[in-house]
Order: structure tokens, then sequence, then C-alpha cells
């Protein structure tokens, strides 16, 4: 994504960008090529739980804040064996110097202990709702807060923006969800279904959906229904879905699927809505219309 793009959407979803530099020369690149040029760093770790995988990296710009907020989880097909918060560094720092805070989320992937259904999903939770802790000793601004990711995490950073639509009884629900203004996926496999059906085996097939998602323990039960963004629609909050063209691993056309459902529901929402206030408003004047005589009838009584 060119940086001045990601600067638009960002002021967009209400946090403030610098002018970030121009983009180099667009040509794909693989993880290796990536995670071979001198990666920048920053010196605050901080844990959100006890194993050693639950910690954010906190990238803080200059400047006495309070500093606007993305929450970021990096990608890497869930799987413990990839690249983890290492990958998002690039784009961390190019944050932090345009004056927006980076909290980079480690969390349990599958190949570790408490991977999975629900541990996965848990991790990403307290991760976010962590920063409300990381907001007391440093200067950020809860209120400018926006979720992102790539791949996986992009999946993941949508899945944190729907948390309110988590079934009751789901073992992922838990406590009041860190508010988000917006979610930004870079390539996120949103529709956990119809990736598993139609998506390529780059990230292990069915098997590692079906492994995400804890189905030989969850039998009977939809195992997307609170774990798959796409089948939490309408979210109710603003989303910008971006896909490449040259993608082999999440094909551009999964995020035209998922942008054109997203759109359909929240058209179909907002319909509801408006019906539901017009009958209230319906209401209110008939209710007010038959106050009437009842007004005159008292007024005539006390006159």
């Amino acid at each position: 994504m060119r940086p001045s793009l990601l600067a638009g959407l960002l002021v967009g979803a209400g946090l403030a960008a610098a002018s970030l530099p121009g983009p180099a020369a667009a040509q794909p690149i693989t993880w290796r090529d990536l995670l071979s040029r001198e990666r920048p760093a920053t010196e605050i770790r901080i844990p959100y739980g006890p194993h050693p995988d639950q910690f954010g990296e906190l990238w803080l710009p200059p400047g006495p804040g309070p500093h606007p907020v993305i929450v970021m989880v990096h990608g890497g097909c869930w799987q413990a064996a990839l690249p983890g918060v290492e990958l998002m560094a690039y784009i961390a720092d190019d944050l932090r110097r345009a004056g927006i805070a980076v909290w980079n989320l480690e969390y349990r992937r599958l190949g570790t202990e408490g991977a999975g259904y629900p541990g996965t999903f848990q991790d990403v939770a307290a991760g976010a709702d962590h920063l409300r802790t990381v907001a007391r000793s440093h200067a950020l601004d809860l209120t400018r807060v926006i979720a992102t990711g790539h791949s996986a995490g992009g999946h993941l950073a949508l899945w944190l923006g729907a948390r309110d639509r988590l079934p009751p009884g789901s073992p992922l629900r838990s406590g009041e969800p860190l508010r988000l203004r917006a979610v930004v996926t870079l390539a996120g496999i949103n529709d956990l279904s119809t990736y598993r059906e139609r998506g390529p085996d780059a990230c292990g097939g069915p098997p590692t959906i079906d492994a995400l998602t804890g189905v030989e323990d969850r039998a009977g039960a939809d195992v997307f229904a609170d774990t798959s963004p796409a089948a939490m629609l309408p979210l109710g909050l603003p989303q910008v879905i971006l896909s490449g063209e040259r993608d082999h691993i999440v094909p551009h056309h999964f995020g035209v699927i998922y942008a054109a459902a997203a759109d359909a529901d929240a058209r179909s929402a907002d319909t509801a809505a408006a019906k539901t206030a017009n009958a209230h408003a319906a209401g209110d004047a008939t209710a007010a219309k038959s106050a009437e005589p009842a007004a005159a009838a008292d007024s005539t009584a006390t006159s």
C-alpha cells in the first residue's frame, strides 16, 4: 500500500497523520526479502498475559501526546512457524514517525499450546483491551484508536471490530471491548468459511481453518458464528478493505466479495434503523394527538 494512501485512510478514520515518505518502486517481495532488510525496533515490550507470546510492542512517536493509536495484528497464516511481530516493524516505524502510536500485538498461534479456539482469539482480545492499562503510563488517546492487520492479522483485526456482535454464550465474549473507530484490513482473510471452501492452500488449506476455529472440539456448532467477521455482519463501524491484485495467498476477489457483503449488510441495517426511527416518530405523533383532548379537558377543568 502506498504511504500516501495509508495516510489518507488514517485521516478518514479520525487519526491525524503527518506526511509519510513517498513510495519506492512497487515490486512484490516475499517476507524473507522484507526481513533481510535493516529492521527498526522499539524498546517498549509490555506483557498482557503470562505466556511468552502474550505481549505487545509499543511504538511511541516523539512529543508529549496524547497520541492516536493503531492496534496492529501481524499475519502469517495464524502459524507459529512463521515470523511474528517483526513483520510489522517497518510499517510501525513509519506510523510512529508520522505521529501515530502503534500497539503491535503478538499472540499464540497454531503450533503453540493453547492456540486456536479459543486461545488465539482470547489473546488478541486481551491484548487490545490491555491498551487501557498501557495508556495509564504512556500518552495515548484512547478516543482515537483503530485496528489494522495483514492477512491472518487482517482477519483478527476485523474480528476485534466485531466483538460487540459475538453471540451470547461464546467463550470469546469478555468484559467491555476496547472501542475502535475503524478497522483497516490489509489482504485480510475476512470470511473464514469462503476461504476454507475456495481459498488457495498457501496457508495450509482447510485443516488450518479447522484448527483455528476448533472444529474437532465443537461438534454440531456453527464454528464461524463467533470467529469469522463475515458471519458477524453488520459490524457497525467503518471498514477499509484493501486487497492486492497480485496476492496469491489471499486473492483480490476475496476482498471484493467481503466488501460487497459488508456494504449490503450495512445498507440493510441502516434501512432497518430508519424504519424503527420512523415507527417511533409516528408513535410519538399519535400519542401527542391522543393527549391533546385530555390536555384540553384538564385545562378546562382547572380554569
